[in-house]
């Protein structure tokens, strides 16, 4: 985004032919917070409003012209800071609100949604976000931004991101049903994601046969719901996650783990920012640690998640996404021609928690080759095996998934969520993982609408010719 100096915003709004009168009343507030929070949160968001209206008045940004686009780069860069200062005083005075003192647990999607209400301009409400919605990446202006403001100052507080995490990692609403209907079925079929208890085993199935089994906002509630349901499973006492077959010419009929993000998606403005921590907080986090129960922290002290070991296979690649996927599991296996990759610096995005874990399993300099320069990992090789387990042909997949199965339970896993948590404790625990959520949900909202993230999306994957 262009910086514009404080002392031209005048001006350059001037010259983009806003209203004198708007232009005056968005500067009165001088933006310092005064320690009053109902005054604060009125001057705020008188400014916060009043400048949503000034941008709503320049055309769309394709049709800007260069004095419009410099005036909108002023407009989002003042009252995005103000947002900063004002969320550094009132954060949790804002969380209590939504939570109504930490008595109610609310999944992230309904956070930002309820804060848009309660104080008018903090975040994106639905209109706006709905106008945003339809237009391709490289054409939004990026509102959602001050949703991973908001994410990031939340669970930088202690209280607050501890509070956020436990909502995150609680069943989601749906998996009650759902389980209900796989205790008598034993299978689900979900949009994203099929679950069927195979023995003591419940084995996910990840499923996006048009894409590769590439993860998109399709994807990301049906494959959570079954990650809830198989570790809920009283049946079973391990877990299996794996992709399905897919559709597309070069691979049809085969199995592939996960191509990670739905590029193409996210090039045409499909992928929202909530999407990606709905994701590591979510369904990434619940592989990790298990499902948590609402009257018990789920940290590691007070063992207060369900859990269950997690079995990854590894048919022909784990991409992106995939691969951090993997970083959470117990047990991989994998086929001997099969790969992975962490192809951050290509997407223009931060990869996940990966960050965070790839280094305990390569080593840092492995890790950074991976993730700052694409490094492809064979899984069939010395740097592939320090994450994959067990190395099988292609032909002999599936005999060695089920010895890896048998393996883990003929003598029962009675003791897999107590050795789970005790390796957390030293290696990352919750609070561990909430410090780094904290950044990363401000960072990745920032490359989410990144310039770069376009044009990588259209050097390294031709998506601008790839239908969504």
């Amino acid at each position: 985004m262009t910086m514009v100096d404080d002392s031209d915003t005048t001006d350059v709004l001037g010259r983009a032919g806003l209203p004198r009168e708007a232009i005056a009343a968005w500067r009165t507030n001088e933006d310092a917070v005064a320690g009053d929070y109902r005054r604060d949160a009125e001057d705020f968001s008188r400014q916060w409003r009043i400048g949503a209206e000034m941008l709503a008045f320049l055309p769309a940004k394709p049709k800007r012209s260069a004095a419009e686009a410099l005036a909108a780069a002023a407009i989002l860069q003042r009252d995005r800071a103000a947002r900063q200062r004002f969320l550094g005083t009132y954060a949790e005075t804002i969380y209590r609100r939504l939570t109504d003192g930490f008595a109610k647990f609310k999944r992230v999607e309904h956070l930002v949604r309820d804060a848009a209400a309660i104080l008018p301009g903090l975040v994106p409400d639905a209109a706006l976000l709905r106008r945003e919605d339809g237009l391709p990446q490289r054409d939004k202006d990026g509102a959602e931004i001050d949703q991973g403001l908001l994410l990031s100052h939340v669970l930088a507080h202690g209280a607050c991101g501890t509070h956020l995490c436990h909502a995150m990692l609680l069943p989601r609403p749906e998996a009650r049903e759902q389980s209900r209907h796989f205790a008598q079925t034993g299978n689900l079929d979900l949009e994203g994601a099929t679950l069927e208890r195979r023995g003591k085993a419940s084995i996910v199935t990840m499923r996006n046969p048009r894409f590769l089994n590439a993860e998109d906002e399709a994807t990301l509630d049906g494959l959570e719901i079954a990650i809830d349901v198989a570790t809920l499973d009283a049946e079973t006492d391990i877990a299996v996650l794996r992709g399905d077959t897919v559709e597309h010419s070069k691979y049809r009929g085969r199995r592939l783990f996960s191509a990670g993000i739905n590029l193409t998606h996210l090039y045409h403005g499909k992928i929202s920012y909530v999407w990606y921590i709905k994701r590591d907080m979510g369904l990434v986090n619940k592989l990790f640690r298990g499902v948590a129960q609402p009257d018990i922290s789920p940290d590691e002290v007070a063992a207060g998640t369900i859990e269950k070991p997690w079995i990854g296979v590894v048919d022909g690649f784990a991409i992106g996404g995939g691969c951090q996927l993997l970083l959470t599991l117990d047990y991989v296996l994998a086929a001997s021609d099969a790969y992975m990759t962490l192809p951050a610096r290509k997407e223009g995005i931060i990869p996940g928690a990966a960050n965070l874990r790839l280094w305990r399993f390569t080593g840092d300099r492995i890790a950074r080759q991976a993730i700052l320069y694409g490094r492809r990992l064979d899984c069939d090789t010395p740097e592939g095996r320090l994450i994959c387990d067990e190395i099988a042909p292609p032909a002999s997949i599936e005999a060695a998934l089920a010895n890896v199965i048998d393996g883990f339970t003929s003598s029962g896993v009675v003791s897999a969520a107590g050795n789970r948590r005790a390796i957390r404790v030293g290696q990352e625990p919750l609070d561990t993982f909430r410090r780094y959520m904290a950044v990363y949900a401000r960072e990745q909202a920032y490359c989410h609408f990144s310039p770069a993230l376009i044009a990588n999306l259209e050097r390294h994957w031709n998506a601008q010719n790839r239908a969504p």
